[in-house]
Order: C-alpha cells, then sequence, then structure tokens
C-alpha cells in the first residue's frame, strides 16, 4: 500500500476538471498532491466541525496524540488521518459503519507537519480540518524501542482492550496492540504493520473497519466509539503485513467507570 501510494503520488496526473480544492489555510507544500489521491473527484471543503485533537507541540516524535471527532456532523461514512509532510502521510483510513463518528490513536512525526483528519459524507463530499505540528523530528525512522531490546517477537500479537457503556447506545472501545509498526526506513528492518482492523457484534455485525499504515505508533492504542451497549461482547480481528491474524473479544463493562478524584 505504501509503494502503492508514493507511485499515485509521484506520478499523479493534473488536476481532473471537476477537482478545484479549495486554497490550503495552512498552506501546506503537499495539500495538492495528497488531496488528489486521497479525494479525487470528490467535492472538498475546510469546515472547523471537523475537530482534530491534539498537544501542540510533539513532545514524543513516535507517538503523537491524535483525535479526530467529527460526532457533530450527521452522515459521516469515512475518516482519514494524514500528515502532510510524513513520508508516510496516511495513518488511517476508517469507517465508523454502526459507530459513532470519532477515533483516536497515536502516531510518528517526521517533522513539523499539517496533521489533518478528513470526513466524507453520505453525498461523497468531503470535510478537512488540522493543524501545523512542531516536532523534532526523526518519528519515521527511528528504530522501535521493541526491536532496539530485542523482545518484540515475545510479545507480538498481544492485545489489551476494555470498553464501557456511554450514554445513548454507544460504547467507548480503548485497543493497544503489541506490535513493532516498522516503517521501513530503518536499515535491515523491512516494512511490517498492522493493516486492517474490524469490530464486530455478538451477531457479526460490523461496526467499524479500517486500514492502518505504518505512521501509526509502534504498541498501536486505538480508541473508537462504537453502538453497542452495557454487556455487549465485541469482537476485534486484525491482520498485518505479514498475513498474521489477530483476535480478541471485549465485553462491555456495565457501568462507566468512576470519575477520577
Amino acid at each position: 500500500m505504501l509503494v502503492a501510494l508514493v507511485l499515485a503520488l509521484l506520478a499523479a496526473p493534473a488536476l481532473p476538471a471537476g477537482a478545484a480544492y479549495p486554497a490550503d489555510p495552512l498552506g501546506s507544500p503537499m495539500w495538492t498532491a495528497h488531496a488528489r489521491t486521497i479525494f479525487g473527484d470528490d467535492p472538498v471543503r475546510f469546515d472547523p466541525r471537523v475537530k482534530v485533537l491534539f498537544p501542540p507541540i510533539a513532545e514524543n516524535q513516535r507517538a503523537f496524540p491524535v483525535a479526530i471527532d467529527a460526532r457533530a456532523i450527521p452522515g459521516v461514512r469515512r475518516m482519514v488521518l494524514f500528515a502532510d509532510l510524513n513520508p508516510i502521510p496516511l495513518a488511517i483510513d476508517y469507517r465508523p459503519d454502526h459507530a459513532q463518528a470519532y477515533i483516536a490513536t497515536r502516531i510518528k512525526l517526521d517533522q513539523r507537519t499539517p496533521v489533518r483528519g478528513a470526513v466524507q459524507l453520505a453525498d461523497g463530499q468531503w470535510l478537512v480540518s488540522g493543524g501545523w505540528i512542531d516536532a523534532a523530528g526523526g518519528g519515521c525512522s527511528a528504530p522501535p524501542v521493541s526491536r532496539v531490546k530485542g523482545d518484540w517477537a515475545q510479545h507480538l500479537g498481544e492485545i489489551r482492550g476494555e470498553a464501557w457503556p456511554l450514554a445513548g447506545g454507544d460504547a467507548r472501545l480503548r485497543l493497544s496492540f503489541r506490535h513493532p509498526m516498522d516503517t521501513g526506513f530503518v536499515a535491515n528492518i523491512a516494512t511490517y504493520h498492522l493493516e486492517t482492523l474490524r469490530v464486530q457484534d455478538a451477531g457479526g455485525r460490523a461496526l467499524g473497519d479500517m486500514e492502518i499504515w505504518a505512521s501509526v505508533a509502534e504498541d498501536p492504542a486505538i480508541t473508537l466509539m462504537p453502538m453497542a451497549k452495557a454487556g455487549d461482547r465485541l469482537t476485534i480481528d486484525a491482520r498485518d503485513t505479514n498475513g498474521r491474524a489477530y483476535r480478541a473479544q471485549v465485553d462491555v463493562a456495565k457501568q462507566s467507570p468512576a470519575p477520577a478524584r
């Protein structure tokens, strides 16, 4: 997927007649190239209702927390997280089939860059928002900690999860995976990362599907809001680029955790 994305960016033709992308309020040199690759001919506009939440400075460029919250927008069918100036710009492409339009994770940052969230509505149009992040750089080219320690293979595929009910028939699901999420930019270490993730309910209905790229931080942590209630059992299925499958089940707690005192 990374190779295909890079080739698409390098070989992208001139803008199609119907794709007059709006001027970028962030002034990124990569805006048009990424818009062409991700949005194609679909209509695009910037919209502050797409909340892209992050700290103003990247204290840890290997694991920078980002959330996209588009719950105030009806009809969201797809959510994309990307960083313009990363060598692997895309991080997550999420389809909240039966879930709230919300996702949180941690990504790598290779330099100062705009970080953006884009959501697609049922009518095909895209709404985009984001901001510049100051980062020291090197997050995509540094070896994973587990590779340095040498214990990655012993913990590969371990999954931890918890879920609790929210008001309105939804749940908050937190997942963490043990995986090196290799970018391929470290000498003698090939690209190796989680590639897909699906959350299903007990009846096998897909609540959310996503594609994942190596720009997501090592040992991925992902938070979603699927439609589930107290006592429901959620099944998580994932697969990495080596074809290894991962599965876990998480029961939605009977009540939300008590607030911290």
